[in-house]
């Protein structure tokens, strides 16, 4: 079912600040930068590898990057797996019993088709299931 990781996403209260340690410190790049307004969240990617880290900065104080960072403070928010077939994929992991936050794919950053795996089902962790055309 899963391919790789597509990206891990980070919480950060500022991308701006952030972009100091990730480009000048690490010496990653920003390739782009998105406005998801269906989350409520700015999200800038930095490729690594065939994979990517994606800093997220909430758009609104309610938004639900905003409500981690007050709970728990900056850091890893979820773990992305890139799929084939999302759609399949969450029917198999409902039909095993898998809790989902999302039943079927809702629009990501980048054009991705995305739903989230409940992390109580998940060992504490949000799962991130990502579609993209290659």
């Amino acid at each position: 079912m899963v391919k790789k990781i597509d990206h891990i996403g980070i919480a950060v209260r500022s991308i701006d600040e952030a972009r100091k340690l990730y480009e000048s410190l690490l010496g990653l790049k920003i390739a782009e930068t998105e406005v998801v307004e269906e989350q409520k969240v700015k999200v800038a990617f930095l490729p690594i590898g065939d994979s990517e880290v994606e800093l997220l900065e909430s758009t609104d104080p309610e938004g639900p990057v905003a409500k981690f960072i007050a709970a728990k403070g900056e850091g890893i928010q979820h773990i992305a797996f890139r799929v084939d077939n999302i759609e399949e994929s969450l029917a198999a992991l409902k039909a095993a019993g898998v809790r989902l936050i999302d039943e079927k794919p809702r629009k990501g950053a980048g054009g991705a088709k995305i739903a989230f795996l409940h992390p109580k089902e998940t060992h504490g962790t949000l799962i991130e299931l990502c579609e993209r055309e290659d």
